[in-house]
């Protein structure tokens, strides 16, 4: 009698962006880890200012890929989360630049690529949400992304346009608090029509509205701090204060209440009810009308001008890799 046929080892893809990542020392460390775990020899695809990695993706997973590690930023990760789509290939982050945000709300390894390789060879599943939008242009053409962090219209998208790239390589996200004062002498207020989960829409007027799939960002501020990535369910701040005392309440409840005191069963007792200096809601489906064209941002990154969009959450429809259970996590 013949022996059975054995299974093909597994064979992971490196999605990567050449100007995130020190490519020589990321061979190194996947091609020791993918032998230890003994996988096939890995595949890489190099993102580009034209592919972001959606087309590096599809490549991955055209090659046949089993895994697909992200070595990037956010824009990588969203991007590669987006062109994954239904295929069910789980995504491992190796985490490469300034906000890292997915990974932060993952609580996985940000500044330890040994670690980060090691985990995703060796991890296990999770399934998140993935959020969906389509935005309408002002030529009233629908551009459809996905999105796993944040989308945001208002002085969010506007610092954003205003952060100069070369002063965020060398400081990080202290490179956003300039771009946030230039935001502020602007035009800084959006006016629109607001509709979750198909109620009447109310008008908005504010400095930004921000839905997320998730709600930690980075130096520890959590945004959003009942939004959870499996929970099936859109979170949306409403930012709009109008004078100092709101922004004083602003921070107050964003670096206090949701910092340190919702973080336990028992701070979340004292926590304050909502302001209107900053209003949250909750849904599965939002949507947005505006009333004249606004920036709008996608995990970070700039998309252009919008004057709708509706966007909705897909549950747990991304796989990711994230350490084993343990008290090492190895």
């Amino acid at each position: 009698m013949s022996e059975p046929a054995t299974a093909p080892n597994r064979v992971a893809a490196v999605v990567y962006n050449p100007v995130k990542v020190d490519l020589d020392a990321l061979r190194e460390i996947v091609a020791r880890e993918e032998q230890a775990a003994g996988w096939d020899t890995s595949v890489w695809f190099e993102t580009s200012v034209d592919d972001p990695g959606q087309g590096a993706t599809r490549d991955a997973l055209d090659a046949g890929a089993d895994m697909i590690l992200a070595a990037g930023g956010d824009g990588t990760v969203r991007a590669v989360a987006e062109a994954i789509g239904d295929s069910q290939t789980p995504l491992a982050l190796l985490p490469s630049g300034t906000g890292n945000l997915l990974a932060r709300n993952l609580e996985l390894t940000l500044e330890d690529l040994d670690r980060s390789v090691h985990d995703a060879f060796t991890g296990t599943d999770r399934r998140v949400d993935v959020a969906t939008i389509e935005i309408t242009r002002p030529d009233s053409t629908v551009a459809r992304h996905s999105y796993v962090v944040m989308a945001g219209v208002g002085l969010d998208a506007s610092m954003l346009q205003n952060t100069d790239d070369d002063l965020k390589k060398k400081v990080g996200w202290l490179a956003y608090v300039g771009a946030a004062v230039t935001s502020l002498k602007g035009r800084n207020h959006v006016r629109l029509q607001m509709s979750v989960d198909g109620a009447e829409p109310e008008s908005v007027k504010a400095h930004t509205v921000i839905v997320g799939n998730c709600g930690s960002l980075q130096a520890n501020v959590r945004l959003l701090p009942d939004a959870a990535l499996d929970d099936g369910l859109l979170d949306v701040v409403v930012m709009r204060p109008e004078n100092l005392v709101g922004w004083i309440q602003v921070l107050t409840k964003i670096v206090w209440e949701n910092g340190v005191l919702s973080r336990t069963p028992f701070g979340r007792r004292f926590r304050t009810k909502d302001v209107r200096a900053l209003e949250y809601v909750r849904g599965s489906t939002i949507t947005v009308e505006l009333s004249e064209p606004e920036q709008i941002e996608l995990d970070g990154d700039g998309f252009g001008e919008a004057t709708a969009f509706t966007t909705w959450v897909d549950h747990e429809h991304l796989v990711v890799r994230v350490p084993m259970a343990g008290p090492s996590g190895r």
